[in-house]
Formats: structure tokens, C-alpha cells, sequence
């Protein structure tokens, strides 16, 4: 007999009080930081003794937090396009595919979702130091395409498991090419996990900071290294708005992938 939620009784309370408490575990140190971003002291102290949108006018008129967070944008939006590109011809290849060495294929296109970061940061760091590609835009891309790649593979995958194939097979009985089928149906009907997979592709190139640490040069710093190498250099609130604007962004994409799956569901 499956397991019913709404015969669970008084576990049912007892399972709402636990799942709150976790939500306040992990919610708990964004909202001090966006707290901290509004108050007066000029160092980060809690509560604030007063509030204030100071810090916020400094962070945008500084040209150098701008210019990390369009390099930032510029590396995120580029790492999205590819991800999603080579996502939806791996996950053909992995869902459809039939071939030696799939499950394989598989396993090493998952592979950076479980090493460690510091591992692929380092093994990144050493390659692209020998052909010249640290520091420099291209080298960004790559690096981060390594950890932005898996979500749209499984992202992708899920949405061609959930397709039914006959259709793509019926616009090839009518005259359509294999490549003219994928790319006039089989990619419109899975737009909405294709605009979800780029998303979440955004997210985990905008939000990396330790491989972003070793490609980073003194011309080009993401948005994640200018606020690591402040952190170390003065504690001002100034990173507590960069933070919060940080997390703005994140729950304004998060929202937006999930009003995207649930249309598409």
C-alpha cells in the first residue's frame, strides 16, 4: 500500500513543523544578510542601529562592482546558449541512443554534478594555463560550461523521456528531414524545459565561485571573485547589498523556472 499523506494523522504536524524549521535553518542567514545591507553601520553589525539605502548607492556607483556583474551576465548568458545546445544533442544521444559505451557517456556527462568542485577547478586551472585560456573570456565559458552542462542534460533528458517520439516520426513520413523534425517539433514542444534547462545553466555559471577564483585575471573578475576579494580586503556592508542583489536574482530566475515546468506540466 503506498504511503498517503493525509492518512499520516498527527505525523502529518509533526512532519509541517520539521519541514518549517529546515526552511528557517537555510532561509535564515539570507535574511540576515539583506538586513545587514540596509543598516547604517559602517561595519556589519546586527541589528543595525539604524537604516539606510547607503550602501546600495555605493555598490552602483562603483564602476568596478558594474563591471563584474555585466562580466558576470555576458559569461552566464553564453555558458546558457552552449549548455542548452550541447544538453539537447547529449540528451538525444543518451535517451534515444543506442550504442556502446551509453551508460558510460552518461556517467562522465553527470560526472561534475559529484566531484568535488576544487577537484574540476584544478584539473581546469592546469589545462587551460598550458593552451592560454585563463583569464580570458572563451576560458570563462568553458570552465563554467563544465558544471552548467549536467543540469541541462538531465533537464532536457526528462522533457524527450516525457515525449511522445511518434510525433516527430509522423512529421518525417511527411517529408520532413530527422534534423527538420527535431528542430520544428520536437524543439518547440519542449521549449519550456529548454528555457528551464538555460536558466539553471545561468545560475550555476553566475553563482560559481571557486573555479571563477582560479581563472579569474585583474581584467576580468565575475561578480562571486569581486565579492570574495573584497570580503578579504574591508568588511563593509557594501558585499551585504552585493549579496542581496545577488539572492534577487537567483529567486527572480528560480520563479521564473518554476512558473516554466509548471506550464509545461
Amino acid at each position: 500500500m503506498l504511503l498517503d499523506f493525509e492518512r499520516l494523522g498527527w505525523l502529518r504536524w509533526l512532519l509541517g513543523v520539521i519541514g518549517a524549521l529546515a526552511c528557517v535553518f537555510l532561509l535564515l542567514p539570507i535574511v540576515f544578510i539583506v538586513l545587514l545591507s540596509f543598516g547604517s553601520s559602517r561595519w556589519l553589525i546586527f541589528p543595525p542601529p539604524a537604516w539606510t539605502l547607503k550602501w546600495y548607492g555605493e555598490f552602483f556607483a562603483n564602476p568596478q562592482w558594474i563591471q563584474s556583474v555585466l562580466a558576470s551576465a555576458k559569461i552566464g548568458l553564453l555558458v546558457a546558449v552552449c549548455s542548452v545546445v550541447l544538453g539537447f544533442w547529449s540528451a538525444l544521444a543518451i535517451t534515444r541512443g543506442s550504442f556502446p559505451g551509453k551508460s558510460v557517456l552518461r556517467v562522465f556527462l553527470l560526472m561534475p554534478m559529484v566531484l568535488p568542485v576544487v577537484v574540476l577547478a584544478v584539473g581546469i586551472y592546469s589545462l587551460f594555463l598550458r593552451v592560454g585560456l585563463n583569464g580570458t573570456l572563451g576560458g570563462f565559458v568553458l570552465a563554467h560550461l563544465v558544471i552548467a552542462l549536467p543540469f541541462s542534460v538531465i533537464v532536457i533528458g526528462n522533457a524527450l523521456l516525457n515525449f511522445d517520439k511518434a510525433i516527430e516520426d509522423a512529421a518525417i513520413l511527411c517529408g520532413a528531414s530527422s534534423l527538420q523534425a527535431k528542430l520544428r517539433v520536437t524543439v518547440p514542444a519542449i521549449r519550456f524545459s529548454l528555457f528551464t534547462a538555460a536558466i539553471f545553466s545561468f545560475l550555476a555559471s553566475w553563482d560559481e565561485i571557486v573555479i571563477a577564483i582560479f581563472m579569474a585575471s585583474p581584467t576580468l573578475q565575475t561578480f562571486p571573485v569581486k565579492i570574495w576579494t573584497t570580503l578579504r580586503q574591508d568588511l563593509t556592508p557594501v558585499i551585504a547589498a552585493a549579496s542581496s542583489l545577488m539572492v534577487l536574482l537567483t529567486i527572480i530566475l528560480l520563479l521564473i523556472s518554476a512558473l516554466l515546468m509548471r506550464r509545461r506540466n
